[in-house]
C-alpha cells in the first residue's frame, strides 16, 4: 500500500495531495529514512508524521492497513500513537494559548485596516489604537 494513500484514508492528512507533498518534501520517515510517497508499507511499520501545524512530530505505528477513507473512529483503529504525552500536552497548551489570543483581540485588531477604519484612523478618531 501507497504511504500518501494510506496517510490519507486514515485522517492524518484532509487531502491526498497533502499528503504526497509531505513525502515528496521530506517530512514523513521511517526509520530516520525519508519516503517517497509511493513507497510500500507495511503493517508494523513506525512513521514520524508532522503535525497539521508542524509544531512536533507524531511517531504512527501501523496496525492495519486501510485502502478506502473511513469515518474517524475507524481510521483511529488502524494506527498506534506513540507519541510521548509530554509533547502531546504541550502541543495541547499552545493550542488552546492561542485561542484566547484569537478570542481576546479587539474588532479591527486583526491586522490590515478596511478602507473605513483608515479613513476614520487619518480624521482622528483613533478609536482602535
Amino acid at each position: 500500500m501507497r504511504v500518501d494513500k494510506w496517510l490519507w484514508s486514515v485522517r492524518l492528512y484532509k487531502t491526498r495531495n497533502q499528503a504526497s507533498h509531505d513525502c515528496s518534501t521530506g517530512k514523513v520517515k521511517r526509520s530516520g529514512k525519508t519516503l517517497k510517497p509511493s513507497a510500500a508499507l507495511k503493517i508494523g511499520d513506525t512513521l514520524e508524521v508532522p503535525s497539521s501545524d508542524n509544531a512536533y512530530k507524531r511517531n504512527i505505528e501501523v496496525i492495519q492497513l486501510i485502502k478506502k477513507r473511513v469515518g474517524a473512529p475507524l481510521a483511529r483503529e488502524a494506527y498506534h500513537d506513540h507519541t510521548p504525552a509530554k509533547i502531546l500536552a504541550e502541543a495541547e497548551h499552545r493550542r488552546l494559548a492561542n485561542k484566547e489570543n484569537r478570542q481576546s483581540r479587539k474588532e479591527g485588531d486583526q491586522g490590515r485596516l478596511t478602507k473605513r477604519n483608515r479613513r476614520q484612523w487619518e480624521e482622528g478618531g483613533n478609536r482602535f489604537f
